[in-house]
């Protein structure tokens, strides 16, 4: 089995933008890899960030994730974010919303305080010419499932009114879950279902991320399992409407609903299902972004370069 190339110096400092000034990013590959990057210091950072790291797509938080009170945006700063997109080949730039929105509530007044917040994710994505904003879809606790999807469905819709995704470019893509007690998202066909009723009001797609997958009962990991998985991605979502792939390796069994990200290679999934989704066709023109730890300086840019690594190559 072929390994992938692994730059041979890693800097001590866990911020790329701190490295020394002559650091010369590896080569971009034919695939849109990425990973999440920092906002710390002005949004228009993470680009900087994510060319220092080799990546030629990036996700990031357009305000703080776990906090109500949203992160304020100067035009100056969305103007030297599309300038540096533009330089570096940044693209698609990914928001991720906020943790603490539930679309899918049953408290009333916890639901307005999500639509408001969600709404200005996607001002936020306007304003910053980003093409994706990735929503987890909620938690139905205190209700039943298709009424939570509906809810769901209906308060994405009630936050974009007025405003035009389509002529921005900005698509919202629903994220499938690790498939915990009351958490939308954990199969196929309840992300599908959402698409489905979301497809009327708003741009959508779908985002699948590798861990969740793996977690929620999937099998990705033996190639027929993998082969079956996909299959059943395709005839529920479509592979054609994921457009991003969150790529992270799993700390927790199979079926196991444990949302423990890993270092790409080194949990329970390995570096076969990485490579093996690299380098599918059908998948070639989806952004595959990395949500690893950064336990140690340098860990950001071990995986995206154990990502990069795997393009082109197969399993002997």
């Amino acid at each position: 089995m072929a390994e992938p190339r692994v730059a041979e110096f890693f800097p001590a400092e866990k911020d790329p933008l701190r490295w020394a000034a002559d650091w010369k990013p590896s080569p971009t590959t034919s695939r849109r890899i990425g990973i999440h990057t920092s906002i710390a210091g002005g949004v228009e950072n993470a680009a900087e960030r994510a060319f220092r790291l080799g990546c030629n797509t990036f996700q990031i938080f357009s305000t703080s994730p776990r906090q109500w009170r949203p992160y304020s945006l100067g035009r100056s700063q969305c103007e030297a974010m599309s300038q540096l997109r533009r330089r570096y080949d940044l693209k698609p730039l990914v928001i991720h919303s906020n943790y603490l929105i539930n679309l899918a509530g049953t408290n009333s007044g916890f639901l307005k305080k999500s639509i408001a917040a969600f709404r200005g994710e996607v001002e936020r994505g306007l304003a910053l010419c980003a093409e994706y904003l990735v929503l987890h879809p909620g938690s139905f606790r205190g209700g039943g499932r298709e009424e939570g999807l509906a809810r769901t469905a209906a308060s994405i819709a009630e936050a974009c009114l007025g405003m035009d995704l389509a002529a921005g470019g900005l698509t919202i893509l629903i994220e499938n879950t690790a498939g915990a007690e009351y958490s939308l998202g954990g199969t196929f066909e309840q992300v599908a279902e959402l698409l489905e009723l979301l497809r009327a009001h708003v741009p959508v797609g779908a985002c699948i991320d590798t861990c969740h997958t793996h977690v929620a009962g999937y099998d990705i990991v033996s190639e027929g399992g993998r082969a079956l998985t996909l299959r059943q991605l395709g005839k529920t979502v479509g592979l054609e409407n994921v457009r991003v792939w969150h790529c992270n390796d799993a700390k927790a069994e199979r079926g196991s609903r444990l949302d423990r990200h890993e270092h790409i290679g080194r949990g329970r999934l390995g570096l076969e299902v990485f490579r093996a989704l690299l380098n599918d066709r059908r998948l070639k023109d989806a952004a595959f972004i990395a949500e690893t730890p950064i336990d140690d300086p340098g860990d950001d840019l071990r995986n995206v370069e154990a990502l990069k690594g795997v393009v082109g190559r197969r399993s002997r």
